[in-house]
């Protein structure tokens, strides 16, 4: 194997300052993608992952007791910009309901498990990028009480892309920042490690981690699992939700007949024969909603034993350098799924929680939900759906080319988000402008074909189709 590209790259990673640890994950899954190795898992390898217990039995007979929230790190993934609704910022900065961003509500349900479980901890870190962490740090420093010694965050690594053809790093002097990509949350390994924060984290007396998007507001400290997940003897334990139609392409849970172990499959590692299977909800029960609990020295000993490095399974994405020009050259990003770490650990397990734990938000539909009715703020600043929702949220449908960013969003539901707790499923074609006080019901749609925007009149919509 020529190994002229690796070479280069690492070059490149160590001219700009990245730790060795990112350098040596980096160079197992350029190895990996050098070998043909594409991370694929078939069918015919795996079996469902059968026998996860439910939340509430495995806290039924755990003692929650708050000291132990001294030994527990919360760590919040906060690399991504909101690009994909037309922002370049962090988009845990993004309103979410009461003028409150995701950032706001994260400090606070901190806060609030301090002071109402009278603790010190939980300790909290952000796994920043270099694009978010100085917007980020800026809006956390009107909670100073957040950190003991001000340190909020350490930085996710960058790679290079790789040219398809060569595996060497491409070079694009139109933009160079568009030579590198971000190594997927994977890199919470690595980067945890070569910033030092594992060792620090150690040193501190911080024995557990509880791990998960900025995004998921729903995701927070339950001192139950705490407390089960401290007694279990686990080192690695995925918080899963039951699959859904909706949840059919998400990575899911599975069990790897060669030995037993649980294994993360993302749909870019399923054979295109085996897609039928993977999108089997009844089959695959399970998905990841990538929060997960580590115990700090178990996860030391991994590192140790790998020389650095998880052994993750490979994630080779296929895209151009620059993403908006369709004729630049074809590159690999090359990523880890976080969750992919539970095959690492033969002492790992997962647990089934509820949706009021999972509330994630990747579009601008997910935020009309979450900013509706369909989802309450709890007195400890989760945002979980409505108890009339019975764990499922209302499906959302808007017209792309009208709400897909941002600004469209806003533009079209300036006076707040429409009723939704009684709402199945909630369409929109066409551009609208939604009044104060519009309340659906049932299964609900408005239809203009018309370039001129229309207006949805205050009222009440039930199992209706509204047209211009």
């Amino acid at each position: 194997m020529n190994e002229g590209g690796l070479e280069s790259a690492l070059s490149r990673m160590q001219a700009a300052g990245l730790a060795g640890a990112a350098c040596a994950s980096f160079a197992r899954a350029w190895r990996q993608a050098a070998s043909g190795d594409a991370g694929m898992m078939a069918e015919a390898e795996l079996e469902p992952a059968g026998g996860v217990p439910l939340l509430a039995d495995v806290t039924a007979s755990a003692a929650p007791d708050p000291a132990m929230l001294d030994k527990l790190c919360v760590i919040k993934l906060n690399g991504g910009l909101g690009t994909g609704m037309g922002l370049e910022r962090a988009k845990s900065l993004i309103a979410v309901k009461d003028g409150l961003t995701f950032l706001d509500f994260i400090a606070r349900q901190i806060l609030h498990l301090r002071s109402s479980c009278g603790a010190k901890g939980p300790r909290f870190l952000l796994m920043d990028s270099f694009s978010t962490s100085e917007d980020t740090l800026r809006h956390l420093a009107s909670y100073p009480d957040l950190s003991p010694d001000g340190k909020l965050d350490f930085l996710q690594n960058k790679v290079p892309k790789l040219r398809a053809d060569t595996l060497e790093p491409v070079t694009w002097p139109a933009a160079p920042d568009l030579e590198w990509c971000p190594p997927g949350h994977g890199d919470l390994y690595p980067s945890l490690l070569g910033s030092g924060w594992l060792d620090r984290l150690a040193g501190e007396g911080i024995e557990y981690l509880f791990v998960s998007n900025s995004d998921n507001l729903g995701a927070s400290v339950d001192l139950g699992l705490l407390a089960y997940f401290a007694g279990s003897g686990l080192s690695f334990l995925m918080e899963v939700a039951e699959r859904t139609a909706s949840d059919r392409k998400g990575g899911h849970l599975a069990r790897r007949k060669s030995d037993g172990r649980l294994v993360l499959r993302e749909i870019a590692q399923c054979p295109e024969a085996d897609l039928g299977a993977f999108q089997d909800t009844t089959r695959h029960r399970y998905f990841n909603t990538n929060t997960i609990w580590l115990r700090v020295a178990d996860l030391r000993r991994a590192l140790e034993a790998n020389g650095g490095v998880l052994p993750l399974p490979l994630i080779k994405n296929t895209k151009t350098v620059d993403p908006r020009d369709a004729s630049s050259p074809q590159v690999l990003q090359l990523e880890s799924a976080m969750g992919a770490a539970i095959e690492c650990f033969s002492a790992a397990g997962a647990v089934l929680v509820p949706r009021t734990r999972f509330a994630p938000v990747k579009t601008t539909e997910d935020l009309l939900a979450l900013r509706s009715d369909a989802y309450r703020v709890t007195d400890d600043f989760r945002i979980e759906l409505a108890p009339e929702r019975k764990g499922i949220p209302p499906e959302v449908v808007l017209d792309a080319k009208c709400y897909k960013l941002l600004a469209g969003l806003e533009a079209g539901f300036s006076e707040g988000a429409p009723s939704l707790r009684n709402c199945t499923r909630f369409r929109v074609e066409g551009p609208w402008r939604f009044e104060s006080g519009v309340k659906c019901e049932g299964a609900v749609k408005f239809v203009n074909p018309h370039s001129r925007a229309a207006t949805a009149r205050a009222g009440y919509y039930r199992d209706t189709e509204a047209r211009v």
